[in-house]
């Protein structure tokens, strides 16, 4: 048996995948009581986890440092990936949304159209799929601020509620996609280590599943 390396998502995602892999038997008990420590051993099974940013998540994952990472389809989508997706675990739910303020006319407005995202790469293909050329203005803080301060013309951005959106006069025109956790693979890893790699796929996806049930 070979040992694994598993890189988490920092945050509410980390907090969720915790719970999962709790649920499942794993030997997890030093992710609950972390303290400021990032490298952390499975009390059970062979396996090192690590606490990442989402971006750096992928690029772990990419270079082999990560054998498994489990990262938001946000992510996937907005970064260079070569690596194998290969189960969606229903958590972390939200959509990538169009929005802008009611008498901007997003759609219908002819000539130059700013567009703000902290995802150029989703905005860029969405509008080109759309036959639209548009400028993309990247921005890192609250992309809502940008339509209101006349920045841009609408804004591309993950929406869970609308909340947010609603509390600042934007509409919702279009949803791009929709967004969840992923489990990425390393290629390598995945014919190197393939019996340690399927067993914790294997053993999320029945955890998804018997999540879905409960929930029908």
């Amino acid at each position: 048996m070979m040992g694994l390396s598993i890189a988490l998502t920092k945050g509410r995602l980390e907090k969720q995948t915790v719970s999962m892999l709790e649920d499942l038997g794993y030997g997890i008990e030093a992710l609950k009581d972390k303290g400021r420590a990032l490298v952390f051993k499975d009390s059970i099974e062979d396996i090192q986890y690590f606490l990442v940013k989402s971006n750096d998540c992928i690029t772990y994952v990419n270079h082999g440092v990560a054998d498994i990472g489990i990262v938001g389809k946000d992510t996937i989508l907005e970064n260079e990936n070569d690596t194998y997706e290969l189960l969606d675990l229903k958590i972390g739910k939200c959509k990538f949304i169009v929005a802008s303020l009611p008498q901007n006319q997003l759609f219908s407005k002819v000539g130059h159209i700013k567009i703000g995202t902290k995802y150029p790469t989703v905005a860029k293909q969405y509008f080109l799929s759309k036959g639209m050329d548009v400028e993309i203005i990247k921005i890192d803080g609250s992309v809502e601020l940008a339509p209101i301060l006349g920045l841009c013309d609408g804004i591309v951005d993950i929406m869970e509620t609308g909340t947010t959106l609603k509390e600042n006069g934007l509409v919702v025109l279009d949803t791009v996609c929709d967004i969840s956790a992923r489990v990425i693979v390393n290629k390598a890893s995945f014919k190197l280590k393939h019996s340690e790699v399927m067993k914790v796929i294997e053993d999320l996806s029945r955890k998804v599943n018997a999540d879905v049930d409960t929930n029908l």
